[in-house]
């Protein structure tokens, strides 16, 4: 499966941009370990992301708040300053980053019809969710 996997450049591109401009990323992903481990180092985000946390590793999966923990410590970081959660999934996504407190982007796809997630923003493509945090609007976290 990780051999499948592609990230557009203009997604590294993105993500490299925010690290520049002041933002800690990480990647928080449900999932097995040498899969999704496997996915982050095939498509090159191991080199634009300050850390990630992989649910299959950790033995604790979003939306639980655990999960968010790692990777925000692994980056240098605490919940406790806010931040944002992007993502597609409406409950261990959006719901997710609510519960820890941060503000949400919800990428959606069309998966789930009838169940818009009470997100800050509704994106349906994760650059259009990076060119969020970059504007003026957005504070670093």
């Amino acid at each position: 499966m990780p051999d499948l996997v592609r990230c557009p450049q203009e997604v590294r591109d993105g993500l490299a941009r925010l690290r520049t401009a002041g933002w800690r990323v990480a990647i928080v992903t449900n999932g097995r370990a040498d899969n999704q481990l496997g996915k982050i180092r095939r498509t090159g985000l191991d080199e634009v992301v300050d850390a990630w946390a992989v649910s299959g590793a950790e033995g604790v999966r979003k939306p639980d708040r655990g999960l968010f923990e790692i990777a925000a410590t692994r980056a240098g970081a605490s919940l406790g300053v806010g931040g944002w959660v992007i993502g597609d999934h409406p409950v261990m996504d959006v719901a997710g980053g609510r519960a820890i407190g941060f503000a949400t982007i919800w990428i959606d796809r069309g998966a789930w019809a009838g169940r818009e997630p009470a997100s800050d923003h509704t994106v349906t493509d994760v650059t259009e969710a990076i060119g969020i945090l970059l504007s003026d609007g957005a504070a670093a976290g």
